[in-house]
């Protein structure tokens, strides 16, 4: 069964504030570590997004990696920008850049879920260019996903 997890928080659990955004107590926007396994046969690489759930959020994009390298079977800490698998490439989140963007919700606005979802992908790459978007990565993947492994955090403030 492709699972995805993470050794920071447990899934449904509270995200620890470092991975939060600058502007957040305690935040220093570091990507959280991410690890996988059973990626299914036939798996050519692998493709990640974050996304707030909560309504007021609107599914603000936090995190969309594309091209993840079918050996690579984990993201370390404060990868993103920084130490990403070769070959991988970070695209457009909701803030308008790349990489990782940690949470900021507003205050009192209650728990945001921040659902994080690994692709396993039936082609090489996605042929996505770096300034794409979600819609962009959503249309890339239409017939090519084998499974997806999910995992979400908790944090508000």
């Amino acid at each position: 069964m492709f699972v995805l997890r993470s050794a920071a928080f447990g899934s449904g659990k509270p995200m620890p504030a470092r991975f939060a955004s600058h502007g957040v107590a305690g935040g220093e926007n570091l990507s959280p570590p991410l690890e996988w396994e059973d990626s299914p046969e036939g798996t050519a690489c692998l493709a990640l997004v974050c996304v707030d759930r909560h309504p007021v959020a609107h599914n603000w994009v936090h995190w969309l990696v594309a091209d993840i390298p079918p050996g690579v079977h984990a993201l370390a800490e404060g990868a993103s920008r920084w130490r990403m698998p070769q070959g991988s490439l970070e695209l457009q989140n909701s803030f308008g850049r790349p990489g990782y963007g940690g949470p900021m919700p507003p205050p009192g606005s209650g728990a945001h879920h921040y659902e994080f979802m690994l692709y396993a992908l039936s082609i090489k790459h996605l042929g996505l260019a770096a300034g794409s978007g979600i819609e962009d990565f959503e249309e890339a993947l239409k017939g090519k996903v084998l499974a997806e492994a999910r995992t979400f955090a908790v944090f508000e403030r």
